[in-house]
């Protein structure tokens, strides 16, 4: 385990064509799969071939678990300050490197530049917050009784699974891995068919910090190497980061082995907007809170639903509008750009579908609607504001993760907080009001996981992020999601 700094790598992330097939990362090298199949890494602005990625067999993922199993012995016997030592000297290692994985980026999930220059470094805040909190793991002592002593420890896991998902590709990758590490597992990282590339730039920087076979970077399709992983019987503690159908399948499938899962869903986030409100801020809050620029909607905490009261709502219309029909759709890698090309080919066409139901179950289209005029390639939607909207339209209740908001009116209280409950998600809310009582009450009833009020939907690190009902199980980027990797032993010492 080297402490020597990796230097940075050139690579032109924006060429046509990649002939190069990317292996799978274990034991601290790449390795061609057992398996024949690639899948093609594509740009989705250009819509032409990055690299080639190589799709994991059951037999390497055998390996990968057989070689973190062993490296997990010793890392877990480490003392944690030199754990979180060798963390921090990654982190530092990694954000000697932000431009080129934020340009990696960028060429993968078609986000624009800036946001993924704040994603490598809002990654790397996440995971050197978990470095720093590695000697939080411990235990607990109980009153003492006649005759024992009595305590309890927490161990890691041993192997963990994780599956992330394609629209932040670099921060998922280092953000998830920062907890597993600290508290001494072993991990099998697996990142979106979609947008592995970070993720296997990552494992090739973290050769010099952490001992061979600790990370192993696996990819390939979802359906097969991520069945895998959550079913391997050496994988005891899974942890999913995506769809509420994938990650329902997920929940399923680890049942069989009794294993402990945590999941991080989806969503249809209530945003809403009380008469007394600051309008013009709420509606910049709205849009911003939609992560457009940041990712073209694409982010399980967007604000797709807009409920505005009656009395205000031709006001925030016309301030919304004026706001999303000045951002710029297009090419990812200029610096004036705030929106990108959406991920990949199919959730484009799937996206587009959602904005087609919208018009036909009688929505107002507002403005957007589909592709920029002046883009002929890659895989552009406008940023699109439907008015008229109705709880059961389907833009209404299913969760899009595109550019696409919904308004819709409300007058009495008691009525938009049953109607933005009456939803299967629960991940976040946002409530605007002047009148901290009135506001405080709204968060209280609504019935979400997290909830901003008069807030832009930043999250500071520490406080608790998971859904309620189907948008997740389980917390992250807290203490609580670090101590979710360790399993907790009580011990009674008899004395005497």
């Amino acid at each position: 385990m080297s402490q020597e700094k990796t230097s940075a790598r050139s690579l032109d992330v924006n060429s046509p064509e990649r002939p190069e097939v990317r292996g799978l990362f274990i034991d601290g090298q790449f390795r061609r799969s057992t398996a024949n199949d690639v899948l093609d890494a594509t740009n989705p602005a250009t819509e032409k071939r990055l690299a080639q990625l190589t799709d994991a067999s059951p037999e390497d993922l055998d390996m990968a678990v057989q070689v973190a199993t062993e490296a997990q012995r010793e890392w877990a016997s480490l003392p944690w300050q030199r754990r979180s030592r060798q963390l921090a000297r990654l982190a530092d290692a990694l954000e000697d490197q932000v431009e080129f994985f934020a340009q990696l980026d960028t060429a993968d999930s078609g986000n624009p530049i800036g946001a993924m220059r704040d994603d490598v470094m809002g990654g790397l805040a996440e995971f050197r917050y978990y470095a720093g909190l590695a000697s939080e793991v411990k235990g607990a002592s109980q009153p003492p009784s006649s005759g024992a002593i009595s305590f309890s420890e927490r161990s890691p896991y041993g192997v963990v699974g994780r599956l992330i998902p394609y629209n932040h590709p670099f921060k998922a990758a280092i953000g998830k891995i920062g907890a597993p590490l600290a508290t001494g597992n072993g991990i099998i990282l697996k990142p979106s068919e979609h947008t592995s590339l970070s993720a296997l730039e990552l494992a090739r920087v973290s050769k010099d910090f952490l001992p061979d076979g600790i990370l192993s970077v696996l990819t390939g399709r979802g359906l097969a190497v991520g069945a895998g992983i959550v079913a391997h019987p050496d994988i005891p503690r899974i942890s999913f980061t995506g769809s509420v159908p994938v990650g329902t399948e997920v929940l399923r499938a680890a049942a069989t082995g009794i294993k402990h899962v945590t999941v991080e869903l989806g969503g249809k986030n209530p945003f809403i907007v009380f008469p007394d409100a600051d309008i013009k801020r709420a509606a910049a809050a709205a849009v911003k809170g939609m992560n457009l620029a940041r990712s073209s909607g694409q982010s399980c905490q967007s604000t797709s639903r807009i409920y505005v009261h009656s009395d205000v709502k031709q006001m925030f219309v016309d301030a919304l509008l004026e706001i999303v029909q000045a951002l710029r759709v297009g090419d990812p890698r200029d610096e004036k750009t705030d929106l990108g090309p959406l991920s990949f080919e199919a959730h484009y066409r799937n996206v587009l579908s959602y904005i087609a139901a919208g018009r036909a179950e009688g929505a107002t289209l507002l403005t957007g609607g589909g592709r920029p005029a002046d883009l002929s390639v890659g895989y552009y939607v406008e940023p699109t504001v439907f008015d008229d909207v109705s709880d059961d339209m389907t833009i209404a209740r299913e969760e899009i993760f595109g550019p696409v908001m919904s308004i819709l009116e409300w007058r009495d209280v008691d009525d938009v907080i049953a109607r933005a409950n009456a939803s299967r998600f629960g991940l976040t809310a946002n409530i605007w009001s002047l009148d901290i009582s009135q506001a405080l009450t709204a968060a209280r009833r609504v019935e979400a996981g997290y909830v901003f009020v008069n807030s832009e939907g930043k999250r500071p690190l520490g406080a608790p992020f998971g859904g309620w009902k189907s948008s997740g199980l389980g917390k992250g980027a807290s203490l609580e999601e670090l101590l979710s990797y360790t399993r907790e032993k009580a011990i009674t010492v008899a004395i005497g």
